[in-house]
C-alpha cells in the first residue's frame, strides 16, 4: 500500500501537470547536498501510534512520515485522514503500507505494536507473545533501516528495549526505550500544581522500570533552580516521606487512571515521543529520562534496560547524566534493576 495518487497526474493521457504549471526559474542550481531530508517511520496505527503521528506532524518534525500495520484497511483510513488536513499543517509526504520496506531510509523508527492482554492471560504469557511479535518487527526494521534509531513504545517497554536491541544487532546508543519521560512529565505536573508554578520550571525525575519499581529522585527536585528538600531543611519547614510517596503513587497509578476513564491513554504518550524524536534528530542534546542500557551506571550489572537521565542527540544516546544519588534512592534503582533483569531472564533469548 502506497500514499494516494498526486492529483498532479490528472491531465489528459496522465500528463503529470506539476512540469507543466509552474514556469521553471532561471539559472538554478541543485539543492545542497548538506541539505537533511528526516524520515519518521511508526510501527502501529493504534491510539498510541496515530497520537504520536499527528504530534510529529504538527510541530513539523520529519519530511517524510511511513506508518506501518498489519491491518491494510484501517491503515489506509489512517493514512488518508492525516493527508487530507495537509492544507492545515506543515508538508510532509505520508506513506503507509504493510510492508516494512517502506520504512526504508528512516532517521527513527517508532515502535507501538504489541499484543493485547487476554482476560485471564499471565502478564509472563503477553510478554512472549509480544516478543514473537517483535521478532517480526524488528529484524526487517533493521534491515530496511541499517543506520536509524529504534525507539521503543510498547509496554513493557524495558523488557521490549532489550528485546529491540537483541534482536536489531544496533549498538546501545541507537535502540532507546520512551520509559520514564511520561511518568517524570506526571511527576513534575503533580509538583508544579502542589506549588502553583509552571511545570517546565520544575526539574524532576523518575528513574528505573516504567511501572511499580520506578524510583522517585526527590532528592534532586529543584523548582527555579531552587533544591526543594534542603531549602524546606534550611527554613526548617516540616514535612512527611509518607506525603512524597503519596505523590510518587499518584504517579504509578495516573495511567491506570485515565485507561479507567477513556480507555486508553494517548495525547501525554503522544507528545512524550515526539517530544524525544525533536531532541534526537534535531540534535537537542537534552536530557530525557528514558530506558538505555544501564550497565555499568549507578552500580548495575548486566544488560538490563532502564530509565536514567540521559542525555540525546542526533547519534542516539550520548551519554548518562551523573546524577547524585542517596543511599536509599541508590539501591531502590538496583531493586528495580533487579526486578525488570527477573523478567527478562525467563524470555531465553
Amino acid at each position: 500500500m502506497q500514499k494516494s495518487a498526486s492529483a498532479s497526474s490528472l491531465g489528459p493521457g496522465g500528463i503529470d501537470l506539476s512540469q507543466i504549471f509552474f514556469k521553471p526559474t532561471q539559472n538554478t542550481s541543485t539543492p545542497s547536498p548538506t541539505k537533511r531530508h528526516t524520515k519518521i517511520s511508526v510501527i502501529g496505527t493504534g491510539n498510541v501510534g496515530m497520537a504520536i503521528a499527528q504530534t510529529i506532524l504538527t510541530q513539523d518534525l520529519a519530511d517524510e512520515l511511513a506508518l506501518v500495520d498489519a491491518k491494510a484497511d484501517k491503515l489506509r483510513g489512517e493514512m488518508l485522514d492525516l493527508q487530507h488536513a495537509a492544507a492545515f499543517l506543515p508538508r510532509t509526504r505520508i506513506l503507509a503500507s504493510t510492508d516494512y520496506s517502506a520504512t526504508g531510509g528512516s532517521d527513527l523508527c517508532i515502535v507501538t505494536a504489541g499484543a493485547r492482554q487476554n482476560p485471564g492471560e499471565s502478564r509472563l504469557n503477553l510478554l512472549q507473545r509480544n516478543v514473537e511479535m517483535f521478532q517480526g518487527i524488528i529484524p526487517p526494521l533493521a534491515r530496511s533501516s541499517p543506520d536509524t534509531i529504534l525507539m521503543i513504545v510498547s509496554n513493557p517497554v524495558d523488557v521490549l528495549t532489550y528485546v529491540a536491541w537483541k534482536l536489531s544487532g544496533f549498538p546501545s546508543n541507537r535502540v532507546i526505550g520512551s520509559g520514564t519521560n511520561l511518568d517524570s512529565s506526571r511527576f513534575r505536573f503533580l509538583i508544579a500544581d502542589h506549588l502553583d508554578v509552571n511545570a517546565q520550571d520544575v526539574q524532576a525525575y523518575i528513574v528505573g522500570e516504567h511501572g511499580d519499581s520506578s524510583v522517585a529522585l526527590w532528592s534532586s527536585i529543584s523548582v527555579g533552580g531552587v533544591p526543594v528538600l534542603s531549602f524546606l531543611e534550611k527554613q526548617q519547614i516540616p514535612y512527611e516521606k509518607e506525603a512524597l510517596e503519596r505523590i510518587h503513587k499518584a504517579v504509578v497509578e495516573s495511567a491506570d487512571e485515565v485507561i479507567s476513564l477513556k480507555g486508553y491513554t494517548s495525547w501525554a504518550i503522544g507528545y512524550s515521543a515526539a517530544n524525544l524524536a525533536r531532541s534526537l534528530l534535531r540534535d537537542q542534546r537534552k536530557i530525557h529520562p528514558v530506558s538505555v542500557l544501564a550497565n555499568g551506571f549507578y552500580g548495575i550489572g548486566g544488560d538490563v534496560f532502564l530509565s536514567l537521565p540521559a542525555l540525546l542527540g542526533r547519534g542516539g544516546v550520548l551519554g548518562v547524566t551523573n546524577v547524585h544519588l542517596t543511599d536509599e534512592e541508590a539501591q531502590r534503582l538496583r531493586n528495580s534493576a533487579r526486578t525488570i533483569s527477573e523478567v527478562q531472564s525467563q524470555l531465553g533469548l
